[in-house]
């Protein structure tokens, strides 16, 4: 019977591979999300009830873990060189008569591929299984990031078809594709965190994050452009290519054989402006001598190989008309200005709107009703105005004004002292700041109450159920069932949020406050130097900027929101509602000032700790993170394989340098 139930669990593991591979590869899925689901939750149960037929490259696998874990560095089998950079039809030219040259004039076949832009990956699979995923790092050695690779359902974790070789490695890049880039930033601008320029840099951080089920949520992208190894099927390229393609991978579709240097041109032309219909960016091509031979009689220099070159398109920009600018209002008052455009293509998805910051950036950039404004994008997500074509302003037309009141609620705009941003005054009337707050209050590294997005808050707000943040928990199944598409699951499940959420600790409620100009680590430093809620409304400015990082600005800040009487009072339903409004004597237990006034820097691979819980250590004790070394370093926490150029000026700068048993010791452990 168990022989019945082990090959099952084979029959759903290949089948449920191949629908990834349609489905993620191919973009051609044969079944429905529920038949997957279903397939997948079969295997699920079958797992669990048969752990002794455990893979850790089922696909059930594919959702990552929650389980921090420091990378590993891993010397490159082959060193991953960067390429050599064109930027004309002729520079590439002149690349093609450099290798004919360098293969005594023999004639050379030319392959034309996309150059994605994302972060270079390494992967080896034996036997057909993936067993290895190491980032470029120094080129040298990277950094082993297999859990998270995992997670990314374009990359085969088992191959598909035959004639593989037993060892072999792929290079590729993996990519955030933009509808994904474009929901995180939004994510990320409602919690108020810093947005990702581009994708290249959203993909890179997805990468070494620790928390491979944060990466799995991330929905990553892969395309392979490399086959490496030993008995390899083909002497050339582009049909190594075609194999991987065949073995389950994602190749790009672009990859053309290139007879001429007019085909060339023409490759150029065409992708310069397909690319902008692409799901992914790019930021140019690549060009490769196709015969695995010739390649390897070309060789490299010192930093790149003779037999390959990228061509970088130019940055995009184009003009169109201006209709009008948008004021907008967020959580916290600030007064956003947005200049709302003539629909117009570029890098891939259609510009409508780009914000022009403050009213400062309005004057520098003489923006008049009507004009036509330059709008940039290049390989940046976010549209920028860069320029007014005044050659093409009518005689005339208006200085854009800056709005003297709110928007929306009418009420009076302060200006921030020493500050470029216009507030609105009203904090707790003004809609968009009140549900920004609830979208703030409930988001995943505050309150984490998951449910309840930016639909929702709108929807709680107007139906008058949530007025403001404490009335959440005043909230009931049957008041949320009101709403229009809740069913029962979806309001149980925001009541288990809600109730999940009374355990979450104080430092996270200072933060989801929306108190201006506290963020995440603000927040931890007021938690941790106050210890509970009466301790923090109680100081006054002197005592609040005597604590580490916090300066007037944000003292003032801090005294201005809890003199509100209206904070107050939600405070005080919030403590009703038994949130937590002190900080857990545990966590009291392991905060000292030892490392008082230090900045340290935190460099290589530990053994005991990941490093952010050394980032969380150092924080705890009074210490500062600091990314870089410089004379105002006062030491360096080294792991194995600490960055040779950090130890080199570590050592020419006198900072001490810590072992990891050292600085534990420092702080007693």
């Amino acid at each position: 019977m168990a022989d019945l139930f082990k090959q099952r669990i084979d029959e759903l593991r290949a089948e449920l591979n191949r629908h990834n591979y349609n489905y993620y590869v191919l973009n051609a899925p044969t079944i429905s999300d529920k038949e997957f689901d279903d397939l997948l939750r079969e295997l699920q149960e079958l797992e669990a009830a048969y752990p002794q037929y455990f893979d850790p490259l089922s696909p059930t696998q594919r959702v990552g873990s929650d389980i921090n874990k420091a990378f590993t560095q891993v010397a490159h089998e082959r060193p991953m060189m960067s390429l050599a950079n064109s930027y004309s039809i002729e520079e590439v030219e002149d690349f093609l008569r450099r290798a004919k040259s360098g293969l005594g004039g023999e004639e050379c076949q030319i392959v034309g591929e996309m150059k994605f832009d994302g972060t270079s990956i390494s992967l080896t699979y034996e036997n057909g299984r993936l067993v290895r995923a190491v980032t470029r790092g120094d080129g040298v050695r990277g950094d082993d990031v297999t859990a998270n690779v995992m997670t990314i359902k374009s990359i085969p974790l088992q191959l598909q078809g035959s004639g593989y070789p037993e060892r072999f490695e792929v290079r590729g890049e993996i990519l955030m594709p933009w509808n994904t880039f474009e929901e995180l930033n939004r994510e990320r601008a409602y919690n108020e965190e810093p947005l990702f320029a581009n994708p290249r840099n959203a993909a890179a951080g997805t990468l070494k994050l620790q928390n491979s089920a944060e990466v799995a949520r991330r929905g990553l992208d892969a395309y392979i452009y490399y086959l490496l190894g030993d008995n390899l099927p083909h002497d050339n390229h582009y049909d190594n290519m075609l194999a991987v393609r065949e073995w389950g991978f994602k190749v790009s579709s672009a990859m053309t054989i290139l007879p001429s240097i007019d085909a060339v041109g023409e490759f150029i032309a065409h992708w310069d402006e397909e690319r902008k219909n692409l799901p992914v960016a790019t930021d140019g091509l690549v060009f490769k001598i196709n015969s695995l031979r010739q390649q390897l009689n070309l060789g490299s220099t010192a930093k790149s190989p003779r037999w390959a070159i990228a061509y970088k398109f130019q940055a995009e920009r184009a003009c169109t008309k201006l209709r009008f600018v948008s004021f907008e209002v967020g959580r916290t008052g600030v007064i956003t200005p947005v200049a709302n455009l003539e629909p117009v293509l570029l890098s891939g998805t259609i510009v409508k709107r780009a914000s022009l910051h403050n009213e400062d950036i309005i004057r520098s950039l003489d923006i008049h009703d009507g004009d036509m404004l330059y709008v940039e994008k290049g390989g940046e997500i976010i549209p920028k105005i860069v320029g007014v074509d005044l050659d093409s302003r009518k005689p005339g037309s208006l200085p854009v004004e800056f709005v003297k009141t709110c928007p929306v609620c009418g009420s009076q705009l302060r200006r921030i002292e020493g500050e470029a941003a216009w507030v609105c005054t009203n904090s707790n009337g003004c809609a968009p700041q009140i549900t920004g707050k609830i979208e703030h209050f409930v988001g995943r590294r505050m309150m984490n109450i998951d449910g309840i997005g930016e639909e929702v808050a709108e929807q709680l707000f107007n139906a008058g159920l949530v007025r403001n943040i404490a009335d959440i928990y005043d909230l009931t199944v049957e008041k949320l069932m009101t709403l229009e598409r809740f069913g029962l699951k979806s309001a149980q499940r925001i009541m288990r949020g809600i109730d999940d959420s009374l355990s979450v600790p104080f430092e996270r409620v200072v933060f989801a406050l929306s108190i201006p100009f506290v963020g995440e680590t603000v927040a931890k430093k007021l938690a941790f130097a106050a210890h509970d809620i009466d301790s923090l409304m109680a100081m006054n400015e002197l005592q609040l900027a005597c604590i580490d990082e916090i300066g007037a600005k944000i003292a003032e800040s801090v005294t201005g929101f809890f003199a509100v009487p209206e904070n107050r009072e939600i405070i005080e339903r919030l403590r009703a509602a038994h949130l937590q409004m002190a900080v857990a004597d545990e966590a009291i237990a392991t905060v000292s000032d030892r490392l008082a006034g230090k900045s340290i820097v935190i460099s290589g691979v530990f053994a005991h700790h990941s490093r952010d819980e050394y980032k969380k250590m150092i924080e705890q004790h009074g210490g500062k993170n600091v990314g870089s070394i410089s004379s105002k370093t006062n030491f360096v926490l080294a792991g194995n394989n600490m960055g040779p150029a950090k130890l080199e000026k570590a050592r020419k700068l006198g900072v001490t340098i810590l072992t990891e048993d050292e600085f534990l010791a420092m702080l007693g452990e």
